[in-house]
């Protein structure tokens, strides 16, 4: 968090990181993930995120190994506990080659809520801030309502885009690249859904000329043809090298590769809030009294049923770290309370019948197939291991567009999904997807398993209100203990991200998951 202004450490490393690297021509990337729109307030989707990321900056941006650095902000400081003042960098323009000024912030920080059937709304971001004013045409200052440490986290999700360009604008016409004007590296080309978009350089770019003349984006799902394109140069890099192909790549002399821990939980979220939510039944397929998600002896029996070193090894190839709970482990402060939820299938058989379900009971596991590492695979292995203490387990996954939209909507009752702490701290997981949905507050916008516990809220929101660092990150792992000793989800484990480049490039892995152009440069 920078409660104070940016130094000139800070704005050097800034400049440092967005120099260029040896000008190149172009670079075509194949990414494991499409997205669903260039819409940059349309879906808080980390696809959808980094594609955003070439086009549009926001005031505050993260580096690789997610630090907060300046970026459209010069500074952001506060002037009393509820007030901060935002000083903006000048000489900025637009692709169309108007100017930045503090009226495109405060049209972009107003514009979330107003995007038509947003599936994931950025207004969790912006919710907190309760007034806006301009000073003069670079300076404004943002109010909250109560002291609010995590403006600057918040301000680093939120991209910035042109009033003039985008002032009635709808998600369709940046689709078409109407509105698709931002201050980025690179500029709108062109967009076609499901297959890719296509970026040329901003030669005026603010952080210096971008390392490629042109960069394609291109969507390829199949893990196969990703990386076959990779082999025969059709993409000069891709993202997400299946753990199936990594000895192989590893070892040829023609490529370049790299990996990254990241900070995103791949977990189940366990519907405990609705008295019968969808694809939970008995056996024979008749309505259940009860919802058995809402008994926590039936969620700690699941979870531990998984056998996450397993799935670590036979499913990930060593690609990740195997955990019961949502807390990355750079974030807990080496505090005591983050036990491990040991593999134990008869102990959980145990729990199962005290629950009043010796017999167990028929589910369905829904996810995506082409969003997270072997997550399929993840999908069916949690399967095998639910069938083994005598659930009646089927699996149901689906392109990650679909399974984003439905679930948003409530329709499955158990299933995988990620979530990536951002800001270097456990607020915005949460915030997010442990929280009681409350739109007023901005909480539990993904929080698909419909847990609530007032005072796991109770506990969020007095560390949200808390400008101490130190005090507010105790805070934090208090009300994650108190989460994950209460089966809010059940976490399986943190993966690490994967890249390969053809020899020549050079490739800057991101704990945040996301693939940018600017990640990959000319080998000097």
């Amino acid at each position: 968090m920078f409660r104070t202004a940016f130094g000139s450490t800070s704005l050097a490393l800034c400049m440092a990181l967005a120099a260029p690297g040896l000008h190149a021509a172009d670079l075509r990337l194949g990414v494991s993930s499409p997205i669903s729109s260039i819409d940059p307030h349309f879906q808080n989707l980390v696809p959808n995120l980094a594609v955003s990321a070439h086009i549009f900056d926001t005031l505050v941006a993260m580096t690789a190994d997610a630090q907060i650095r300046p970026a459209l902000a010069e500074s952001l400081k506060p002037i009393d506990d509820t007030t901060w003042e935002v000083k903006l960098r000048k000489g900025v323009k637009f692709h169309d080659g108007s100017d930045f000024t503090a009226e495109d912030v405060i049209f972009s920080l107003d514009r979330p809520p107003t995007v038509v059937k947003s599936p994931a709304p950025f207004t969790i971001y912006t919710r907190a801030i309760t007034e806006k004013t301009v000073v003069d045409s670079h300076t404004l200052r943002l109010k909250t309502a109560t002291p609010y440490p995590l403006l600057a986290n918040d301000l680093a999700q939120v991209f910035i885009v042109s009033k003039k360009a985008s002032q009635n604008a709808t998600t369709e016409d940046f689709n078409a690249g109407k509105a698709a004007i931002g201050t980025g590296p690179y500029r709108f080309t062109s967009y076609t859904a499901e297959d890719r978009v296509q970026m040329s350089a901003n030669p005026s770019y603010w952080g210096g000329k971008p390392s490629w003349d042109n960069v394609t984006y291109r969507f390829i799902a199949s893990n196969s043809t990703r990386v076959a394109a990779l082999l025969s140069g059709d993409v000069d890099a891709i993202d997400q090298v299946p753990t199936q192909d990594l000895e192989r790549i590893k070892k040829d002399q023609n490529l370049t590769f790299a990996d990254k821990p990241s900070l995103r939980i791949i977990y189940l979220y366990v519907d405990s809030g609705r008295d019968a939510p969808p694809f939970v039944t008995a056996k024979n397929g008749q309505p259940l009294p009860k919802n058995p998600l809402k008994d926590l002896r039936v969620r700690q029996a699941l979870s531990m049923s998984i056998n996450r070193d397993a799935i670590r090894e036979r499913i990930m190839d060593g690609l990740a770290t195997p955990s019961s709970h949502f807390v990355p482990p750079p974030l807990r402060n080496n505090e005591p309370g983050f036990d491990t939820v040991k593999f134990d299938p008869d102990a959980a058989k145990k729990l199962l019948a005290e629950a009043g379900y010796p017999d167990g009971f028929s589910i369905t596991i829904h996810g995506p197939n082409n969003r997270f590492v072997n997550d399929d695979k993840i999908v069916q292995s949690v399967a095998q291991f639910f069938t083994r203490i005598g659930i009646d387990a089927k699996v149901d996954t689906m392109p990650m567009g679909m399974y984003a939209t439905r679930g948003a909507k409530g329709e499955f009752a158990l299933g995988l999904i990620g979530w990536g702490a951002q800001g270097g701290e456990v607020s915005s997981t949460l915030r997010a997807i442990i929280a009681c949905a409350n739109k007023d507050r901005g909480f539990g916008q993904f929080n698909w398993s419909n847990y609530c516990n007032p005072k796991v809220d109770e506990l969020l929101v007095k560390a949200l209100a808390t400008m101490d660092d130190a005090a507010r990150l105790k805070t934090l792992n208090e009300a994650s203990k108190m989460a994950a000793n209460d089966g809010a989800i059940i976490p399986i484990h943190f993966q690490a991200t994967t890249w390969a480049a053809k020899k020549g490039i050079t490739i800057e892995g991101r704990a945040d998951e996301r693939t940018y152009a600017m990640g990959f440069r000319p080998a000097r």
